[in-house]
């Protein structure tokens, strides 16, 4: 995967100016599109698109920099056909108008050109379970909330706030499959979404197939399949975000396993303010 991500950030810088087809690359290295997408986020801390607008931006800028005599023909170079649509994504990178950099040189802000390396220590140990589960029927209350990789989601905790007591043992008294407890589940994420983008999140918990659904709650359904079941202990939430990242840079890298689209799900063993016991469920299948 670090080989693959590394040939993808070449594709990149050699073709500037042409639609990068994601599928057809990831097919190519003997990958999907989405798990290649999900590794490339996780380990850049920004999305693919992002990248590639970044990158594309950093050398317009330092050819407009020396002084390009044509905004349009920069701007094409680099895949975008008009000059506004160029000078709107310049400016979203960069701060200040194309025109403003070729006459003064700048300000200019630069993307370096990413170069992947795999950790061979493995900063983070970490248990895991690979199981295999029928079709999961997740069910709770869900609602929107922006992506954050670091730190406590507020609109989290005001969803799970909102809910009387009562409610959370009605949940756990209906859950009757693995993963049990209450479950806190992750859906909709496209697989390189920035940070801030919604996704849906649900408190819940999973059902057979064959136990009918209350109608007063929302329903999230995961294929059936294979799951890893990463175990972790410690600081809420540091010690769970920390292991998401140490699944793209010291797991999946090293085990013959890929994310293939789903919900994740993680599964609350036990819960203080300021320390959790749990589990991380991510859906995979076998690269």
């Amino acid at each position: 995967m670090i080989h693959t991500l590394n040939a993808l950030v070449d594709l990149v810088d050699r073709d500037l100016g042409e639609t990068i087809d994601v599928a057809a690359f990831a097919r190519q290295h003997g990958t999907t599109e989405y798990h290649l997408r999900r590794m490339f986020s996780a380990l850049a801390r920004m999305p693919l698109s992002e990248y590639v607008r970044r990158r594309r931006m950093t050398l317009a800028g330092a050819e407009l920099a020396r002084g390009a005599p044509n905004l349009l023909d920069v701007a094409v170079q680099h895949g975008y056909g008009s000059a506004e649509t160029f000078g709107r994504a310049f400016r979203s990178v960069h701060g200040t108008a194309p025109a403003d950099v070729r006459r003064h040189g700048g300000p200019l802000s630069t993307q370096p050109m990413l170069r992947f390396r795999l950790s061979v220590e493995g900063s983070t140990p970490m248990d895991v379970t690979i199981t295999h589960r029928p079709e999961l029927v997740l069910v709770g209350h869900a609602t929107q909330v922006p992506l954050l990789h670091e730190g406590v989601n507020p609109q989290i905790q005001e969803h799970i706030a909102s809910m009387p007591p009562q409610e959370h043992t009605r949940l756990k008294e209906l859950g009757d499959t693995d993963p049990t407890g209450i479950l806190a589940v992750t859906a909709e994420v496209q697989p390189d979404a920035p940070e801030g983008s919604l996704l849906t999140y649900l408190h819940g918990v999973a059902l057979a197939t064959t136990t009918p659904v209350p109608e007063d709650l929302d329903v999230i359904r995961a294929d059936a399949g294979s799951w890893a079941v990463f175990g972790s202990r410690g600081p809420f939430p540091e010690t769970l975000q920390q292991l998401w990242a140490a699944t793209a840079t010291d797991w999946f890298p090293s085990n013959p396993w890929r994310l293939r689209p789903g919900p994740s799900i993680v599964r609350y063993l036990e819960l203080t303010e300021t320390s959790a016991t749990c589990e991380l469920w991510l859906p995979v299948e076998q690269s």
